[in-house]
């Protein structure tokens, strides 16, 4: 197989269907490059549930359970936002709402050396990607690609940040494109989620930020044409109240960073 692993018809079956802790999701071959998500862990030859979630499958090989928490279990490649919390001299301590802080190495940035290390501040939000995620220590992070380059990744500056669940990261970045998305002009607006459920927006004006935000938060559990008749809702709303002052928004300075442009 080339190291490739097809989805065994066992496993098939359970896409997207909802298991629960103890379920075997396939009996496996011993694949080298068997990708093992959230949720899930390898027995032997047997990839088991480890929690109450909706089994999900990415080609060739990655397993993992999708549900809706609070707190978020990381997994290698996924792209999060997290927030700088402290420093030693080897590593960033970033918050990125597990049950343990993640590291993020000095180096871990394009260009990365001890004699070149980026200045940040605590509180600072940044745009991640975990690079390692072993049970009993702390997570590790980078601000590069697989390639070593910055890409997207690095420090979010201005707009607005806040909590939502996992379930609904998951549910914005879905393909096709999740309808509460689709119904604004993405033109507008830039938008970076992170799958462990924080998202970060940025709009041209704060009364813009602040309703794309409540659209969202109000998003998760509303079929494809309620989030569109929402979008439409608000976005009326807002015209008609264009001449009024938008109150701010207020935020801890643990959990956002703000200073929306206008």
């Amino acid at each position: 197989m080339d190291g490739q692993l097809s989805a065994p018809t066992q496993a098939t079956s359970l896409f997207d269907q909802t298991v629960i802790p103890g379920d075997i999701i396939v009996d496996l071959p011993s694949v080298a490059n068997l990708r093992v998500g959230s949720g899930l862990r390898q027995d032997c030859f047997e990839l088991l549930a480890m929690k109450v979630g909706t089994l999900r499958y990415k080609k060739p090989n990655k397993y993992w359970l999708e549900s809706s928490h609070k707190r978020y279990d990381p997994s290698v490649e996924d792209t999060i936002l997290g927030i700088v919390v402290g420093r030693n001299s080897e590593n960033f301590l970033v918050d990125i709402k597990s049950s343990s802080l993640a590291l993020l190495p000095v180096v871990a940035f394009e260009g990365g050396t001890k004699k070149n290390i980026p200045k940040l501040e605590i509180g600072s939000l940044l745009y991640v990607r975990v690079v390692k995620a072993n049970h009993g220590t702390n997570p590790e992070l980078s601000c590069t690609d697989a390639s070593g380059k910055a890409a997207q990744f690095g420090p979010l500056k201005e707009g607005y940040m806040f909590d939502s669940s996992t379930g609904l990261a998951r549910m914005l970045l879905s393909t096709p494109t999740c309808p509460v998305l689709q119904a604004f002009d993405l033109q507008r607006f830039k938008i970076v989620i992170g799958l462990n459920g924080r998202i970060w927006v940025n709009a041209s004006t704060p009364s813009m930020v602040v309703l794309i935000s409540n659209a969202i938060m109000a998003s998760e559990f509303l079929s494809a044409s309620q989030q569109a008749n929402m979008v439409k809702e608000l976005t009326d709303q807002l015209q008609t109240r264009c001449s009024r002052t938008v109150g701010f928004i207020t935020v801890n300075s643990k959990s956002a960073v703000v200073n929306s442009t206008s």
